[in-house]
């Protein structure tokens, strides 16, 4: 029976809700720490900050530029300057900040290199020990701000897309302000949003899943259905769709740490180890061609649950649900994300399904199906 448990950790405390952002600076000095911030250039940039800024910064001491995703030695530079002079961190951005953060936040209470502690590389078990850390997220994709793992990339020396993983890594308080999402450019709502919309469908199909967690990925999807096609509008129908992405991306965090995720990130990850492309487009780009398969599908869990989620999502009826899904996402795309965009190499394409998997999927899928993934995704060139 054990191997149908489930655990769910999450936040300690979640403030949900626009204008959520506004309760930050009173949290900060409700108890008064040496707090660092790391954030991207586009917060800096920013109304939200140029509203606060004068408050917050009588509160942090300083903040770390995050602009894209870290790698074990950034964060042993950042934990050697500011190692003895941090209790508190505040990260608001992108997953790649809170990713940081995560890191940051447990590495500097660990004493050897970050890369010892990795997954896949590492030879050291983590401690479960970490610095208070406050989440703001300013996308809605990864879900980082409700999940136990710091996702770091290193593609020139090791070549790993790896994380730190522990339970005490969840953010201690979570900030979730739909209005942080107004300011996004269209590919990065569209790219996130079919982040956190892959991370809920793999963990629904997931063969570790039960009840429990595809209803949590369940209400994620139904709020993502909601979200997807009025990303970018400007009005209260713009503001009700932001509102459900951010719901449906925290809860595509709780659904792949309860359930794990499946072949599309199987392939993701290894993918981000040698480019550097942005990795809800990887996702979405590999969805598509994933759904063709699904389509096929004779594995009967994978049929039963595509048939009992349609009508979940849908009010009109299909002989593919599959097929129906792709069709709808395609369709209501604020952006065409997956059109174009760069290529991929003969070797490159070698280099990751040397290394893919398939997960916690219910089908094993063979080389030659996760080749065929990325073909349709990517252009391939010699």
């Amino acid at each position: 029976m054990s191997e149908n448990l489930s655990e769910l950790y999450s936040n300690q405390r979640t403030l949900f809700g626009r204008g959520s952002l506004d309760k930050l600076v009173p949290l900060l000095a409700a108890r008064s720490q040496p707090t660092l911030l790391f954030c991207g250039h586009s917060f800096l940039q920013g109304e939200a900050y140029a509203r606060i800024k004068a408050e917050l910064n009588d509160h942090i001491l300083g903040y770390e530029i995050v602009s894209h995703e870290a790698s074990p030695a950034e964060i042993d530079g950042w934990v050697a300057r500011w190692r003895g002079h941090v209790d508190r961190v505040l990260a608001i951005g992108g997953g790649s900040v809170l990713d940081a953060a995560k890191a940051f936040s447990a590495m500097i209470q660990h004493p050897l290199p970050t890369a010892r502690y990795l997954e896949k590389v590492g030879d050291t078990a983590v401690q479960p020990i970490t610095l208070p850390l406050i989440a703001v997220p300013t996308t809605a994709g990864t879900g980082s701000e409700v999940t136990q793992n710091a996702v770091l990339t290193d593609q020139q020396d090791i070549q790993i897309k790896a994380s730190l993983r522990h339970p005490v890594f969840v953010p201690e308080v979570a900030i979730l302000d739909p209005d942080l999402l107004k300011s996004a450019p269209d590919h990065v709502l569209a790219t996130c949003g079919i982040d956190a919309f892959t991370h809920l469908f793999e963990a629904y199909l997931s063969g570790k899943g039960n009840l429990f967690t595809r209803q949590l990925a369940l209400a994620g999807l139904r709020q993502f259905i909601k979200a997807w096609p009025a990303l970018n509008r400007e009005d209260a129908v713009g503001d009700a769709a932001r509102e459900a992405m951010m719901m449906a991306s925290w809860l595509g965090g709780v659904s792949l740490s309860s359930a794990g995720l499946g072949v599309i990130h199987g392939i993701a990850g290894e993918l981000g180890a040698i480019k550097p492309f942005h990795h809800g487009e990887v996702c979405g780009r590999l969805l598509f061609p994933f759904l063709d398969l699904l389509s096929d599908s004779q594995q009967p869990l994978q049929r039963t649950l595509m048939a009992e989620l349609h009508p979940q999502l849908f009010s009109e009826s299909t002989d593919s649900p599959a097929q129906f899904l792709k069709q709808w996402l395609q369709q209501q795309a604020i952006t065409p994300f997956w059109q174009n965009g760069p290529s991929l190499s003969r070797t490159e394409v070698e280099w990751i399904l040397a290394r893919a998997n398939s997960k916690n999927s219910l089908v094993n899928y063979s080389r030659e199906q996760m080749q065929t993934m990325i073909a349709q995704a990517w252009q391939i060139t010699a």
